[in-house]
């Protein structure tokens, strides 16, 4: 038996299909407001699978749910670095709060394996690239500060709780079923709106920045393999073995180009070292990039309904970002 939190989201219902495909019962704790149970369509009716509306951070609500379970994937999470800038007690409450909430439930319930979902932007702006586990954390705004503390409790329920705990830090995931609406945010999302809208892509910057672009399915593999390890207390990036221009991602997609000012606060290159968790899991990324831009272009109506961004309202959006993360020398 497994918990998934977040199941109703992009990643986390990939994971729930995996899961119920390898003959898993799993229960869901989702509150609905970034997920969707249309992305839980493919399995409803499943006798396996149960779902739970609730708030991870409310404790006393999603206790029982962890009686009997094995495993405990934690997803549940608000992403996104805009709204987090302008709303990080709301961050802090979901993605900290809501950790430690879900670690105790966990430790309540005594499970054998709690897989965190971590985040790569935690390493800010790295000075080493491909970037290991061992590079220090830098977090640049609330949303990475929060994925950190969420990380650092449940190393911290590892070591005092003795709760199996393995971290996997993400990169740059991207997949069919990724969020389509709310704020301004993953690159792909915007790009393939605006190529069904037949706008131009609004490249940040001159392009030449390159994101380590992770295929989903590689990132579940990573997750069913950590909890089937015997790693304790692990902290593991999740990378794809490269990392890809967006000029490169414009080039596959095909359509014209609105250049808009590069935002402070953003690496040039986020490019995994991979090495750990090919060792510690014997996990290998499967799906090129090449194949999966195919994979998200042959599921590009998921994203009709989209809001179609444009350098305009980019601008309105990111005001607040610029405003606080602009060094002060430079904004003086």
């Amino acid at each position: 038996m497994s918990v998934v939190t977040g199941g109703a989201g992009f990643i986390g219902s990939h994971l729930v299909d995996r899961l119920l495909a390898h003959g898993h019962r799993v229960r869901v704790i989702d509150d609905l407001s970034n997920g969707r149970l249309d992305n839980l369509s493919g399995c409803a009716g499943d006798p396996r699978l149960e779902v739970t509306e609730a708030d991870v951070a409310d404790h006393a609500r999603i206790a029982g749910v962890f009686k009997g379970v094995d495993h405990v994937y934690h997803l549940a999470a608000l992403a996104d670095i805009v709204p987090s800038i302008d709303e990080p007690l709301k961050y802090h409450r979901a993605n900290v709060d809501g950790t430690a909430s879900v670690l105790e439930a966990a430790r309540q319930a005594a499970v054998a394996r709690f897989v965190y979902t971590a985040s790569s932007s935690c390493y800010g702006i790295p000075d080493e690239v491909p970037t290991s586990e061992a590079a220090p954390m830098a977090p640049m705004y609330p949303y990475a500060l929060s994925k950190m503390l969420g990380e650092q409790l449940a190393l911290h329920w590892c070591q005092t709780y003795r709760l199996p705990v393995v971290s996997l830090r993400l990169f740059n995931v991207y997949g069919p079923r990724s969020r389509t609406s709310g704020t301004y945010g993953a690159v792909f999302g915007v790009f393939l709106a605006q190529k069904l809208a037949g706008q131009p892509f609004t490249v940040v910057g001159d392009g030449s920045q390159t994101r380590d672009f992770t295929y989903v399915s590689d990132v579940v593999n990573a997750f069913v393999a950590a909890a089937r390890s015997d790693a304790n207390g692990d902290c593991l990036n999740v990378g794809s073995g490269g990392t890809y221009s967006i000029r490169s991602l414009v080039d596959l997609l095909g359509g014209p180009i609105d250049f808009i000012p590069k935002r402070p606060g953003e690496p040039d290159c986020t490019f995994a070292n991979i090495d750990k968790i090919r060792a510690r899991l014997d996990w290998q990324p499967q799906v090129s990039f090449v194949e999966g831009v195919e994979h998200m272009l042959a599921a590009i109506d998921h994203w009709n309904d989209a809001p179609v961004w444009n350098a305009d309202s980019i601008a309105v959006a990111t005001e607040r970002w610029f405003e606080c993360l602009t060094p002060r020398s430079e904004a003086r």
